[in-house]
């Protein structure tokens, strides 16, 4: 059968009925990938898979809770949707309110967005209101206006949005025959791996599973508040996508972490982007900063035996690198070679370069 998107797949599993449009761009069902080179380089011995959800419709894990925040949303009779975003989320309401036909708002931070994120913004017909601010000024400011005009919020405060988002767990599951020992993410407002953990919790109490994994986050340095345990008012980090100092969904993501007996750690963005620029070079997988932190965390933590020798490990990929074109070429050391359009220097620079 043709695969529809997550809502169809997992009809049973979610907060829908026969009468329910479905609003969907064929999201989920994202590849989840054996890692061949980067391991052996570990001297551990360790499976690790990349659960790539930069491979959805708008390139990132936004979309399996936004096509179920807008169905609900439309469900409701909501003519308008509104988020704040540091990029992906408004990417994903951009193209999933044009998808229902309806309007969508997004407050993003004034030079503070990936241009790749903002391009698919813009383009999906969105309206975006820059704010002289940061993410956590958007968030306060779409919860307060939510109250004065007839729009529904999707940021991952939607409880519909987690519910989408369960649905990466239950993949897994479905692929590996159980759950992994460990899952690792990238955490800024922590709804992801919220999310995740309702999904494995699930699946194993239907018996689907027989273990749940240890959950383990990790946030950029410089926006580490789960780390530093208190809220960062003015967070800083070259991966955009969890420059989040006032984290939304805390409290769930602190229940994940004890209930599932992980951690919260946090890497400089020069380990971030070491480790973005080594899966591509040597996996073949392009994923945004904010991404890598997953795999640059797990590597660092298999390295030390904090991620028990012999174990499964699942990262996962929240956004495609292309959604940050900028930091990728930037680095990129080796200028491109330039010669005339004769075989001989073509011949040259492909000897001179092997």
């Amino acid at each position: 059968m043709r695969y529809t998107g997550l809502i169809e797949n997992y009809r049973d599993r979610l907060p829908v009925d026969d009468s329910t449009r479905i609003i969907s761009l064929g999201e989920g069902n994202t590849p989840l990938i054996r890692l061949e080179n980067i391991p052996a380089t570990l001297g551990k011995d360790v499976d690790i898979y990349i659960k790539y959800e930069g491979l959805n419709p708008t390139g990132s894990f936004k979309d399996r809770g936004m096509t179920l925040a807008v169905t609900k949303a439309v469900e409701s009779g909501s003519k308008a949707i509104i988020c704040a975003s540091t990029g992906n989320t408004s990417a994903s309401a951009a193209a999933y309110a044009a998808r229902a036909g309806i309007k969508a708002f997004v407050l993003i931070p004034e030079g503070k967005i990936a241009l790749g994120k903002l391009a698919q913004a813009m383009i999906h017909g969105a309206v975006i209101i820059q704010i002289k601010g940061n993410f956590d000024d958007g968030m306060r400011l779409v919860k307060e206006v939510a109250d004065h005009a007839p729009v529904s919020i999707v940021n991952s405060i939607n409880p519909y949005r987690l519910q989408g988002q369960k649905t990466a767990a239950f993949e897994i599951i479905e692929e590996l025959g159980d759950a992994p020992d460990y899952h690792c993410l990238p955490v800024g407002n922590a709804g992801n791996i919220s999310a995740h953990w309702m999904g494995y919790k699930e699946y194993h109490e239907d018996g689907k599973a027989a273990k749940t994994p240890k959950m383990v986050g990790y946030q950029a340095a410089g926006s580490a508040p789960f780390v530093k345990g208190e809220m960062i008012d003015e967070p800083e980090t070259i991966a955009t996508a969890i420059r989040i100092g006032h984290p939304q969904n805390w409290d769930l993501a602190h229940t994940v972490e004890k209930e599932s007996n992980g951690w919260f750690d946090a890497l400089t963005d020069e380990e971030i982007l070491a480790v973005q620029k080594l899966l591509t070079e040597k996996e073949g997988i392009f994923c945004e900063p904010a991404s890598a932190i997953s795999l640059a965390g797990a590597m660092r933590d298999i390295k030390s035996g904090k991620i028990a020798e012999g174990s499964t490990i699942v990262c996962t990929l929240t956004g495609h690198g292309l959604k940050d074109p900028d930091t990728a070429i930037a680095q990129c050391k080796d200028a491109m070679i330039t010669i005339n359009p004769v075989m001989d220097e073509v011949r040259e620079a492909i000897l001179n370069n092997m």
